[in-house]
């Protein structure tokens, strides 16, 4: 149902239509047919001129080509163009806008047929380069050879992979070597670090992010631009523990479940840093990658190995520190959280004190999670019980409830207060260890 502010928009949009020749371009026309939510509407100006904009009231935004937001709505317009490569990179177009570029013109330049329809304010698809037969065919196909130009489309086009795998879309062959092409290349390493990880993050978002990952695998992107997480596949595990053996094919395995469990959780902090849980999830065992083939399947000492390989991409596409923190986390301490039940209390005191769980609580809850992810993310793991994550919460829900207040009162100062809280910590694990014992004996 239309809301008033949203007839209010139309309105808006409509009284600059009479005045422009305007279309609905891209990823609106795409949802829209795909019955999706339409987030972002962009909008395509054929035969103006950006004094007609301006003097409409369009505010200009584009630096290297004519884009303007609407005076009310703020809606994208940009008018017509055609690009031609000059230089290296997704930067190295020049532009050129006049009110000659026919919409044919400007939609060839795109990446993929799906994106390359337009509609008129009566409904109309235009469509010269059968995007709606792709629709249909559940194809992710590009355009035109002008496809290699822009390195950028690696990763957009396994975003989209990524994001419409639930409906069943896969990447044109001829597509999927354009992008082999690019990677081969070494155009990939034109792109900035910003904008290789705005495409990884938003890809994370998805709920098949795995698609994304392994649609770099496959046109050996990945290989480019993380070596290191490349480098996880053809590295075996012991089978025991691992039946799916390969690190790589683990690793995928890992961030579906990490995108299952933040998808399901009804914590809204949880949901709030989903994709910092599972860009944790693709870092965890970095460090397998490390061991010499001669100790295969052991790895023994991955978890501290794979510090620095965290640290390095981290650095390298500039992620920010929110992700890095629980991404080192996990990475060195999942072992700790599935062997829980074998710790000490004092190991389990210090290893609450090393993940800082006193002062970032809500963090503690996503490390327990991404750990759970990991060994669910195993073949025929998917429905085990994880009791590690009923304890680890239990124990941090009693060692948390250590006042330092009553130590103060007893008179108790510096050092010697610090000494009775994390006596009486420990005393609290030890407590939630033998109610857990107890239980098991139960049970058993």
């Amino acid at each position: 149902m239309l809301t008033a502010d949203s007839n209010n928009q139309n309105s808006e949009n409509s009284q600059h239509r009479h005045l422009l020749n305007t279309y609905l371009v891209g990823g609106a026309v795409r949802d829209k047919l795909l019955n999706r939510p339409v987030k972002d509407k962009d909008h395509l100006v054929v035969g103006a001129t950006v004094e007609q904009m301006l003097a409409l009231g369009f505010q200009q935004v584009g630096k290297d080509f004519p884009v303007f937001l609407h005076p009310k709505t703020k809606e994208e317009y940009a008018l017509a163009r055609t690009e031609r490569k000059q230089g290296h990179g997704y930067t190295g177009f020049t532009c050129y806008a006049a009110p000659d570029v026919t919409i044919e013109e400007d939609l060839i330049r795109r990446d993929l047929t799906v994106n390359a329809m337009a509609m008129d304010e009566q409904g109309n698809i235009i469509d010269p380069y059968h995007g709606q037969q792709d629709l249909e065919n559940r194809i992710l196909r590009h355009v035109s050879d002008a496809f290699v130009e822009d390195p950028l489309r690696v990763l957009r086009v396994a975003r989209f992979a990524a994001r419409y795998h639930q409906y069943g879309f896969t990447i044109a062959d001829e597509t999927l070597a354009l992008m082999s092409q690019i990677s081969l290349s070494g155009e990939l390493s034109s792109l900035s670090a910003e904008r290789i990880w705005q495409e990884i993050q938003r890809s994370l978002a998805e709920d098949n992010p795995e698609v994304f990952f392994e649609t770099l695998l496959k046109c050996h992107a990945l290989k480019a631009l993380w070596p290191e997480l490349h480098s996880l596949w053809g590295v075996p595990n012991p089978e025991k523990w691992h039946p799916e053996i390969c690190s790589g094919v683990h690793t995928m395995m890992v961030l579906k479940q990490a995108v299952r469990l933040t998808n399901e959780s009804d914590n809204t902090t949880i949901k709030q840093n989903s994709t910092i849980i599972r860009f944790a999830a693709l870092c965890h065992d970095l460090g397998k990658g490390l061991t010499p083939d001669n100790k295969w399947p052991s790895h023994h000492g991955h978890e501290k190995a794979g510090l620095p390989l965290v640290e390095k991409i981290c650095q390298q596409l500039k992620i920010p520190n929110q992700y890095k923190q629980l991404a080192l986390k996990v990475c060195e301490y999942h072992l700790h959280s599935h062997k829980v039940f074998e710790l000490k209390a004092s190991t389990i005191l210090k290893m609450l004190n090393h993940l800082d769980a006193w002062r970032k609580p809500e963090e503690f809850d996503a490390f327990v999670m991404t750990c759970k992810a990991d060994f669910l993310g195993r073949l025929h793991f998917e429905n085990r019980p994880y009791p590690q994550e009923q304890f680890l919460l239990a124990v941090m829900q009693a060692a948390s409830a250590v006042d330092a207040k009553e130590f103060v009162e007893q008179g108790l100062k510096g050092i010697e207060i610090k000494n009775a809280i994390a006596k009486a910590r420990l005393i609290a694990i030890e407590s939630v260890q033998r109610s857990f014992h107890q239980m098991a004996t139960d049970i058993g």
